[in-house]
């Protein structure tokens, strides 16, 4: 399994900002650094949804950028199913479907494990060439 650094998660969010706008910025560089050594743990995450799922969770959040946290969360989870060898069309209907989704994890209103149903479902819903 390919995992993410520290760097792609500061340089995904720089992106986020650049293309979307937002006030550039960290707030905790250990924080992501605590996220990516999680994932790497089979014994908190044995499967890659898991994985996928305590990422996106944990970036948005966190709040461990200044601003931009739910967009790098969705930027997050695409760079890792793309690290992965996930096909494109799967990938571009997660970031698609992870827009809302994103907004409720951020207002309390998804728990990690109904983002976890919820990855589970969008991935596998996904059409393939």
């Amino acid at each position: 399994m390919n995992y993410l650094a520290v760097s792609d998660l500061v340089e995904l969010h720089d992106h986020v900002i650049t293309a979307s706008g937002g006030l550039q910025g960290m707030r905790d560089t250990g924080v992501l650094e605590s996220i990516l050594a999680h994932i790497q743990n089979d014994e908190y995450y044995p499967d890659f949804a898991a994985k996928l799922t305590h990422l996106v969770y944990a970036v948005n959040k966190s709040h461990a950028f200044n601003d931009g946290n739910k967009r790098t969360s969705i930027m997050a989870g695409v760079y890792f199913l793309l690290l992965n060898g996930w096909e494109t069309e799967r990938v571009a209907h997660f970031a698609v479907s992870m827009e809302d989704i994103a907004v409720d994890i951020a207002a309390n209103k998804i728990s990690k494990e109904t983002l976890a149903v919820l990855i589970m479902f969008v991935l596998s819903s996904a059409k393939t060439v």
